[in-house]
């Protein structure tokens, strides 16, 4: 006779599952109320250490050709598609019909596609040449903004998980994600660690977001928040955090995360570097 092995979900910062350094965890249920598994309960030490890991990540992800960038997204999709039946059934176990879980998953790994495919595209749209009068070249190309701090929203918790983060990537900067869906968010974590992708590029911490989303909002080496998961009452509080050091604040919204995406999650995340050089020198 052997005992089952219970999962204890981890963190994931730095390409690496460290259990939370506080030592705390929480029950996962699923919707009938029953246990499915322990998940890391992060703290405000687990946000410093993974803006850390996504600050030291910042500048190697950011001189990645959008080329490469696309290639290393693609082949996430392709992981992501061969665990369909586990991200199928950690959503049925929180709460969907088959059908729709089925559905979200599938919906999931073609919104990663999409953006793989804006990786090496994105420039030409939000950058180009300015007309001038004089002897002059001006050129306005978009760079990532750095460290992104991310909500992911509950609803939808695999395509509303990818929805946020995916921008954030695809364009070249890392990013802080707090989730409190944690099965698919952690599984999605194992799917990051076994891709291509550099540690510290993602970072996904589980917990309870109304503590730890302030702690993200108001850190200084932190860039932008996408607050997308956040409560109106929250989404002030770390709005009032975010204004400390100017970061850029994506607003939530209602969204229906099937609808198409369009290119507006990827601009917020992008600063615009302006060049001027004379002709004929």
């Amino acid at each position: 006779m052997r005992l089952a092995v219970r999962k204890t979900y981890k963190l994931f910062i730095g390409g690496a599952f460290p259990r939370s350094e506080s030592g705390r965890s929480f029950v996962v249920n699923d919707a009938r109320g029953e246990f499915l598994a322990h998940a890391a309960h992060a703290s405000r030490k687990d946000v410093r250490d993974a803006v850390v890991a996504a600050r030291k990540a910042a500048d190697g992800w950011a001189a990645r050709t959008g080329y490469n960038r696309g290639q290393i997204l693609y082949r996430i999709a392709e992981m992501l598609e061969g665990r369909r039946a586990q991200f199928v059934e950690e959503l049925r176990a929180g709460g969907l019909a088959r059908e729709a879980a089925e559905a979200e998953v599938d919906a999931a790994v073609d919104r990663w596609v999409w953006y793989a495919g804006w990786t090496d595209k994105i420039a030409a749209v939000a950058g180009g040449t300015n007309p001038v009068a004089g002897p002059f070249l001006n050129v306005s190309a978009p760079v990532p903004t750095g460290v992104v701090g991310v909500l992911a929203p509950r609803d939808a918790p695999l395509l509303g998980l990818v929805s946020v983060l995916a921008p954030v990537i695809a364009t070249g900067s890392t990013a802080v994600v707090v989730a409190d869906a944690p099965l698919p968010a952690v599984t999605f974590a194992e799917v990051l660690a076994t891709s291509d992708l550099p540690g510290g590029v993602v970072n996904i911490l589980t917990g309870v977001r109304e503590e730890l989303a302030p702690w993200l909002a108001g850190h200084m080496d932190v860039n932008a928040i996408d607050l997308a998961g956040a409560s109106p009452e929250l989404a002030a509080d770390c709005e009032r955090a975010a204004a400390g050091n100017l970061k850029r604040v994506l607003r939530p919204a209602e969204e229906d995360w099937t609808a198409d995406p369009g290119t507006r999650r990827m601009t917020a995340v992008l600063e615009t570097r302006t060049v001027w050089h004379p002709l004929g020198v």
